[in-house]
Order: C-alpha cells, then sequence, then structure tokens
C-alpha cells in the first residue's frame, strides 16, 4: 500500500508540473500571437515610423520573464551554494 501512495503522490506531483508548464507555454504562444498581431497593425497603420507596439511587447515581456523564472525555478540571487550556507548558518545558530 505504502508504494501505491507514494506513486500517487509522484503522479500529483507530476501532474501539477505538467499544469504549470501548460500555464507557461500557453502564455507564451498568446505573448507571440498577439505582439505579432500589433506589430502587423502598426505596421498597416504607419509602416512602423512610430513602432508603438513595442511598449506592449516590453512591458508584456517583462511578465513573461518573470512567469518562466517560476516555472522554471530560476533565480539567480538564490543558487544552491547560497542554499548550503544558509542551511548551515541556521545549524550553527541552533547548537
Amino acid at each position: 500500500m505504502n508504494t501505491q501512495e507514494s506513486y500517487q503522490d509522484r503522479y500529483k506531483r507530476a501532474k501539477e508540473r505538467v499544469g504549470e508548464l501548460r500555464g507557461f507555454y500557453t502564455h507564451l504562444f498568446v505573448y507571440i500571437l498577439v505582439n505579432l498581431a500589433l506589430m502587423a497593425f502598426n505596421y498597416y497603420q504607419n509602416e512602423l515610423r512610430q513602432p508603438w507596439f513595442l511598449f506592449t511587447t516590453f512591458g508584456w515581456g517583462i511578465g513573461v520573464v518573470s512567469h518562466a523564472a517560476a516555472t522554471f525555478s530560476w533565480n539567480p540571487f538564490i543558487t544552491k551554494d547560497w542554499e548550503e550556507r544558509k542551511i548551515q548558518e541556521i545549524l550553527d545558530k541552533e547548537s
């Protein structure tokens, strides 16, 4: 019974992870699609002499990058080295 429970737990975590990945890829796809449409409209409107579509591209791009950082657990400030040092620091304080 224990192995069955651990399989169910692993399956649940894997399913949640796939949901996170799907959410990010959907966000990325919509970002690309909408910004291509805005660029096309901007080109149609004034042949990119005033590239106003870049404001939404860069602004929304910040959101996409932060979504990617959260999805793929990327944080340049908190590394494995930092985690180990913090763990050691906490253990030293408790001793």
